[in-house]
């Protein structure tokens, strides 16, 4: 089975990881610091701070920006669920906006008139969580101006993007948004197995998530009510979570991110030679917004159903029968069980709907050979017949 998406661990990453082993510190050591430092560098924000997962780094984020109770926070229906999940954890309320047909990320357009709705209603959103799927980036300029318009904070779940560009600038310097939101899952670009990492350029923000990461305990005296009784003092002066990387886990970061630009363009490669491979079939292929470099964490087909004889569903299951481990990004949101139980229902965001009636995630990894490849483009031509 060739699967969609594989870790690449190479034996410096080994060797990084054997070395904490056997070193003084299995965790809270010199190595996640090591590995924020690393990230901060690459993308040029102020602060970043690694945690046990993306969903982590969302919920500490939505925390940060004092999402609450009688708050809303909008997202786009084709992502993760911890993407809307995480505003629910703060007890907020949660809706969505549709999404471009053509980048398939949240539109601009769809979020535009959302809001001047929502602001006739009194319910515009505190928090956006804009999700840049595949590894695109959104339209984030003009987000950000709505933002700056309808009074929004903006977290950009860039889970699939660390190593791309927006405009010519590196994806997690918070230009457009208050906070940035990197995931290291073993099918992302870079992995720590698991982990996530919260970026911001504002000082307050990166306090409040240093606190919620770590129990809402501070070693700092100035943050503390008095005195410490000794250098043994600490104190928790809020509640937070325990939601720190390993030491195990930076280290494998630390290795992995001296190979970034490398798995990157790799995949660029692999794109243009499945764009090229793939052309003249009935599918659509990923579109590419000329503003951006995309991550390319996924490569996604969209099937033209009214020129196949066979579903959706058929195409899929012939190709998981022929050894190639496909996938579908995302089910919307909106559709689950759990959220259509909040008043939800199918034909609220059509073009979301429509996507899922037609997405289909090809294998891309930056050890994908050409024979993988080419065994790939065969299953698809075979599917579709």
């Amino acid at each position: 089975m060739i699967p969609y998406g594989r870790q690449d661990i190479s034996q410096s990453d080994i060797d990084a990881v054997v070395n904490v082993l056997q070193s003084d510190f299995l965790t809270q050591g010199p190595q996640v610091p090591a590995f924020e430092a690393l990230v901060t560098g690459y993308t040029g924000a102020k602060h970043a701070l690694a945690v046990n997962s993306a969903t982590s780094a969302l919920h500490i984020a939505c925390m940060a920006l004092e999402l609450s109770v009688g708050d809303w926070l909008w997202t786009t229906p084709i992502t993760f669920v911890a993407s809307a999940n995480c505003g629910l954890y703060c007890g907020a309320q949660v809706d969505f906006v549709d999404i471009d047909p053509k980048t398939y990320n949240l539109s601009p357009e769809f979020l535009e008139k959302k809001l001047i709705v929502a602001k006739n209603e009194n319910k515009l959103p505190k928090v956006l969580v804009v999700v840049h799927l595949c590894g695109q980036p959104c339209d984030m300029q003009r987000i950000h101006a709505l933002s700056q318009e309808y009074g929004f904070k903006i977290i950009e779940d860039a889970s699939h993007a660390i190593g791309g560009k927006y405009q010519e600038q590196t994806i997690g310097n918070c230009q457009y948004s208050d906070i940035t939101v990197f995931s290291f899952h073993p099918v992302k670009i870079i992995t720590t197995a698991e982990g996530g990492m919260v970026i911001t350029n504002n000082d307050e923000l990166a306090s409040r998530m240093a606190l919620y990461r770590s129990h809402g305990i501070t070693r700092d005296p100035s943050a503390m009510t008095h005195e410490p009784d000794g250098p043994w003092y600490y104190q928790q002066i809020d509640l937070g979570f325990n939601y720190r990387m390993t030491e195990l886990q930076a280290a494998l970061g630390v290795s992995q991110m001296s190979r970034l630009d490398e798995f990157v363009a790799r995949r660029h490669v692999l794109a243009a030679r499945y764009n090229q491979l793939l052309q003249g079939l009935p599918i659509t292929l990923p579109w590419q917004h000329p503003d951006s470099y995309s991550g390319l964490h996924l490569y996604v087909l969209r099937l033209d159903l009214q020129e196949l004889t066979r579903s959706h569903r058929e195409v899929f299951e012939s190709l998981r029968a022929q050894g190639i481990g496909v996938n579908l990004h995302y089910i919307p949101v909106h559709t689950q069980p759990f959220y259509q139980r909040m008043g939800f229902k199918e034909g609220d965001f059509p073009e979301s709907e429509q996507y899922y009636r037609e997405a289909i995630s090809i294998p891309m990894f930056q050890t994908m050979t050409e024979l993988q490849q080419d065994q790939v483009v065969e299953a698809v031509r075979k599917a579709l017949q």
